[in-house]
């Protein structure tokens, strides 16, 4: 069954002329409601009028694959990534879900900053009290088991933050570092993030991108809360963050999970990965293992998303 992207675009972005954004904002609402015919004539009914607006091909592309002509679908999607390549629109996971296009090539940096950037104002409020997330007190609670076994104390000198969000991390390891640095592709995330006056600097970047440049063996703790979903290969992150912890240093993160092998994309337009998976490639990249535990960080219609909670060592 097809299944669109999440949506991340505005419904009242201009495309520059009134009549259309008005026949696109019609056409959202058909789409939204089910009325997947109106939706695609109306879409089309707005690119008659601004040929070039992205989201109403995006649009046009997503009522058509929900009325099954595939064809149509992949070609109206293909012209909104033509005309906008950062693809803010999501539209390469559709593209994926109607097989024109490599699952692990779904999700892009700009789909996820604008969806980041369009959240940042809900984030806190709608993934705590709604979704019950819990995955900074997991790892917090978990990297006191990791310390206590290795006989250390609770304290970290450095600490990085990838995905930083809003600052949930930083505010969940309170009192057991030195410094924290936030990496994050939002910059309203970011935003936020500041308020917290808990981060020594924050970094707009992607976390690989970032890694890379950071000098080696200086940090003893590495935190990716959740961010890993939106990752398929897991590789150059692995081995990044690998080259810049000191030895023993910690590298505690979690993802969604499957029972399956390998990476796949979820309904939920966010990527699980396999045990066998994690285990091969922290192994490959010259991690220990100390804790592997299966984890539900947060809920999804009230049941929990299975996920795993891994605290490697350097």
């Amino acid at each position: 069954m097809y299944v669109a992207a999440m949506s991340v675009v505005p419904t009242l972005r201009s495309s520059g002329d009134l009549l259309a954004d008005r026949r696109y904002a019609y056409a959202d609402a058909a789409l939204a409601g089910g009325d997947h015919a109106a939706a695609a004539d109306l879409a089309e009914q707005t690119l008659e009028l601004a040929p070039l607006f992205a989201p109403a091909h995006a649009l046009l592309g997503r009522a058509l694959a929900r009325l099954g002509r595939r064809d149509a679908a992949v070609a109206a999607l293909s012209r909104a990534l033509e005309l906008e390549p950062d693809d803010a629109l999501g539209v390469r996971i559709d593209l994926a879900r109607l097989d024109a296009l490599a699952p692990d090539q779904a999700v892009g940096a700009g789909y996820v900053r604008a969806l980041f950037d369009d959240y940042a104002g809900s984030f806190e409020r709608h993934l705590v009290k709604n979704l019950n997330y819990r995955g900074p007190e997991m790892l917090h609670a978990a990297v006191r088991r990791a310390r206590t076994a290795q006989g250390r104390k609770l304290w970290f000198t450095r600490v990085l933050d990838l995905g930083c969000g809003t600052g949930l991390v930083a505010k969940a390891f309170e009192g057991t570092y030195g410094t924290i640095e936030g990496i994050d592709l939002s910059p309203r995330m970011l935003a936020r993030a500041r308020r917290a006056r808990l981060y020594k600097r924050l970094h707009e970047a992607d976390l690989v991108a970032f890694l890379t440049q950071e000098p080696e063996a200086s940090a003893d703790l590495v935190i990716a809360a959740d961010v890993f979903v939106y990752m398929a290969a897991l590789d150059d992150a692995f081995r990044q963050t690998h080259r810049v912890l000191e030895n023993g240093g910690l590298f505690a993160f979690t993802v969604q999970a499957h029972d399956g092998d390998g990476v796949v994309l979820g309904a939920d337009s966010r990527y699980a990965h396999g045990e066998s998976y994690l285990r091969g490639v922290a192994a490959e990249t010259g991690f220990a293992t100390i804790l592997f535990e299966h984890v539900s960080t947060r809920q999804d219609r009230d049941l929990d998303v299975p996920g795993f909670l891994l605290i490697l060592e350097r």
